[in-house]
């Protein structure tokens, strides 16, 4: 059993109070059921495309047979009736100055057809509503539904998700995600240098 495991209860106690009535098997059940919803994905066909292209708001999506690796992650919140478009939008609305502009951006305002699709508003996002968990490089920290993300070289970030599938010999989850060649699930936890690691649970937790 890993240390986050054994404190976890003392540590939902301690949570603000949006999370109070949260219980482990609730929580529990919440990210089974995004690990599998992940996993349903890795049998589509999506097209790695990072273009940039206007959507609806809310509950807006690129073309389902296309996408990148945050599309992943949006794509499977939404099979369980969490929009993250219109959740990072409200925040960024509130508190855009919390949130990186990055000079390629020239960002002035926000932009709901493109700002949930970037990889560190989703980290500034899951960090304020959700759980930022240790990075550590012990297999056992990583589990099924959490978010994490990587730099893969040269300041490019990356995202995916644990699911509840393991490597071989089970040592360690898997991940799935979309770095180039479509929904896969993969042995790459610990491929690349991990920048942030997640929990989140939804808008209501």
């Amino acid at each position: 059993m890993s240390l986050w495991r054994s404190i976890l209860p003392l540590y939902l106690l301690l949570l603000p109070a949006a999370a109070d009535s949260q219980t482990l098997p609730a929580a529990q059940n919440f990210l089974d059921r995004l690990s599998a919803a992940a996993i349903a994905r890795s049998s589509l066909t999506v097209r790695y495309d990072p273009t940039y292209v206007r959507i609806p708001y809310p509950n807006g999506d690129v073309p389902a047979n296309t996408g990148v690796c945050t599309d992943e992650i949006i794509r499977t919140y939404r099979a369980l009736g969490i929009d993250l478009q219109k959740e990072v939008h409200e925040d960024m609305e509130k508190n855009f100055s919390a949130y990186p502009n990055q000079r390629r951006w020239m960002l002035s305002h926000t932009d709901a057809n493109i700002d949930h699709r970037r990889v560190p508003n989703l980290r500034v996002f899951f960090s304020r509503h959700g759980e930022s968990l240790p990075i550590t490089e012990r297999d056992e920290d990583y589990l099924p539904g959490e978010l994490v993300t990587w730099d893969l070289g040269g300041g490019i970030p990356h995202i995916g998700i644990v699911v509840n599938k393991k490597s071989p010999g089970g040592r360690r989850y898997l991940i799935e995600h979309n770095i180039g060649a479509g929904p896969k699930i993969e042995d790459v936890l610990f491929s690349w240098k991990v920048t942030g690691h997640y929990r989140y649970l939804g808008p209501s937790h």
